[in-house]
């Protein structure tokens, strides 16, 4: 395990949960589930940071994320085509965010599902133009593959609808996009429990982001420490054969009959 690194952008990875930003109670809390679960990446919607240099510590998230701790990656959340996601990039890089991006565009306010097609013209934009993209996409592996041949530097495929909690819905699709990917896999959206989180690192996947589930939950300073050790346990099951192959109908004794009772 210690040998197991996850590199996405040239960057190194501690661990493979990601947590986005949104929901929770309060900043406080917020910072305080992110430290209990060591996540390595924090996913922040620009609408929700005070860009303009201005100290309020009761408005601005930023002033809650440590950049020695995590990677803090602007999202595009709000944009409703190609061109708002690159607008909203740019305005994080200008503002000193880096150029990694979360991009989501989803113009359905009902299912907020992502446009795949406006997701591939911003993807093709904002790679060309030096941003390491992760990519959030419908489990779809022809547009994962026409993502990465634009330049991604992760797919983050649905598990099911964002805040939905209904667990890993799109299991066969992930598992072709899994299987034929050049970049990192990250499951995003649906995970509800830690238990999704661990099927989706058994499925083979780099990393899971992790957002509603933590935010709402009676205690997300715990619920965060739970995610965390499911990860972990997903990744060294994966590691270590966990696959589904074993799989049969029929039983299969632990102890098979060595012709003792005969003698």
């Amino acid at each position: 395990m210690n040998n197991d690194k996850l590199m996405i952008g040239g960057r190194e990875f501690s661990s493979r949960l990601f947590v986005g930003t949104g929901k929770f109670a309060s900043n406080s809390v917020m910072k305080e589930a992110l430290g209990s679960c060591g996540a390595s990446m924090a996913t922040v919607a620009l609408k929700r940071a005070n860009l303009a240099n201005i100290h309020d510590e009761s408005a601005n998230i930023l002033d809650f994320l440590e950049p020695s701790k995590y990677l803090v990656v602007p999202n595009t959340s709000g944009a409703m085509n190609a061109e708002e996601a690159v607008r909203i990039a740019r305005l994080g890089q200008a503002a000193g965010l880096g150029n990694f991006v979360k991009l989501e565009i989803h113009p359905d306010p009902n299912y907020l599902l992502p446009d795949p097609i406006e997701t591939l013209k911003a993807t093709e934009i904002l790679a060309s133009e030096g941003f390491f993209v992760l990519a959030y996409m419908n489990a779809d592996p022809a547009l994962a593959a026409r993502l990465q041949d634009a330049g991604v530097a992760a797919v983050m495929p649905l598990g099911a609808p964002i805040g939905t909690n209904r667990g890993i819905e799109t299991r066969a699709q992930i598992e072709i996009i899994i299987e034929q990917a050049r970049v990192p896999v990250v499951v995003d959206a649906g995970i509800g429990l830690p238990s999704h989180a661990a099927q989706a690192m058994e499925m083979g996947a780099d990393a899971v982001l992790i957002n509603t589930a933590v935010a709402i939950a009676k205690n997300p300073v715990e619920m965060a420490k739970a995610f965390a050790l499911a990860v972990e346990a997903g990744r060294a099951a994966f590691l270590n054969g966990a696959s589904g192959g074993g799989v049969s109908f029929k039983a299969s004794p632990t102890s098979p009959l060595t012709g003792f009772l005969n003698r």
